[in-house]
């Protein structure tokens, strides 16, 4: 198919692992080996889970072997407060049914990205909303309620900012907090740009920074982090390359229908597509995204579902009823 060629081409990967098995089925023309798929659906919401069952599945999918739950609701971007509190529910509740640890142990929730770059921005915009609470069983151990647990939040930056790994700084508040759980949100890219600020992913097996862009960092995982990991990742952002390679492709089909102009459709190869959109996006040496111009509105948007979200799943006593008192 035209867009895992282009993306094997620009040495890129699809964060969403929906996107990767819908790419190698439409490939294919059958089932992927290894790989099991799930549907809910909802009124506000549709919901696939993933599940990469072996690692003959893990090689073809280019994932590692775990659960990809993700979460499409379009209907996010129009703020609407009922469709938020739905959403936040459902995700609050696919959070918890990943989270294997006793109601008292600790859980770190990392708000991954560079709080300078708006679509880059959503996991410090979670941490912003992140209900902390460890530092109370310490210091106010009274005024702790029933149904809450031990959390702490953070946003680490980026390794342009503070010159260090994310998962340097990650793993030393680990091994100081000695969390049982690790929550990681990040900003995702897409290869539909549909997708962007209305999908989200929840996968238990950690996350890599900057792997859909082609940037290759330390991954955060449970092997790296010595903890379990859930990564929540919403698309906020889709490759230049990948827009003008599926209008082409649209362009073949159109062209293919018209008997006159079928010689054309033929010249328009996935090697002559990824050629001109290399020559075109050459002074960006190939890393130009593309993001809405309304990104800054639905960063904050997905960003306060996530938190709530996170807050019903990790705080037993909290629900779409009273989450919004402890938002901060």
């Amino acid at each position: 198919m035209r867009t895992m060629d282009t993306l094997k081409k620009l040495g890129l990967s699809l964060d969403l692992a929906l996107e990767a098995h819908e790419l190698l089925r439409g490939t294919t023309r059958q089932e992927v080996p290894g790989v099991k798929e799930d549907k809910e659906n909802y009124d506000f919401a549709n919901v696939t889970t993933v599940t990469i069952l072996n690692e003959q599945g893990a090689q073809i999918m280019g994932k590692p072997q775990g659960t990809y739950i993700t979460i499409e609701a379009p209907r996010i971007r129009f703020e609407s407060k009922e469709i938020m509190d739905d959403l936040s529910e459902l995700l609050g509740k696919k959070i918890e049914s990943l989270i294997r640890i006793d109601p008292q142990d600790t859980i770190l929730v990392i708000g991954l990205g560079n709080w300078n770059a708006t679509p880059d921005a959503l996991g410090p915009n979670v941490i912003d909303a992140t209900m902390a609470t460890r530092h109370l069983y310490t210091y106010a151990p009274e005024i702790i309620g029933e149904g809450l647990r031990p959390v702490c939040a953070l946003a680490p930056g980026v390794l342009g900012i503070t010159g260090i790994e994310t998962a340097e700084i990650i793993k030393g508040v680990v091994d100081r907090v000695k969390p049982s759980l690790i929550i990681a949100v990040d900003a995702l890219a897409a290869a539909n740009i549909s997708r962007i600020s209305t999908t989200i992913q929840i996968a238990d097996t950690g996350i890599n920074p900057g792997s859909g862009l082609g940037n290759k960092r330390i991954g955060i995982n449970q092997e790296s982090m010595g903890v379990p990991v859930i990564a929540v990742g919403v698309p906020t952002v889709v490759h230049a390359s990948i827009i003008v390679n599926e209008a082409l492709a649209k362009l073949n089909e159109l062209w293919s229908s018209n008997i006159m102009t079928a010689t054309y459709a033929q010249k328009i190869t996935p090697d002559l597509s990824h050629e001109l959109s290399s020559t075109m996006f050459q002074p960006f040496e190939g890393n130009l995204v593309v993001t809405p111009k309304e990104i800054d509105d639905l960063i904050l948007n997905v960003g306060k579902t996530i938190a709530a979200g996170i807050s019903q799943a990790v705080h037993p006593g909290i629900n779409r009823e009273n989450y919004h008192r402890y938002l901060q």
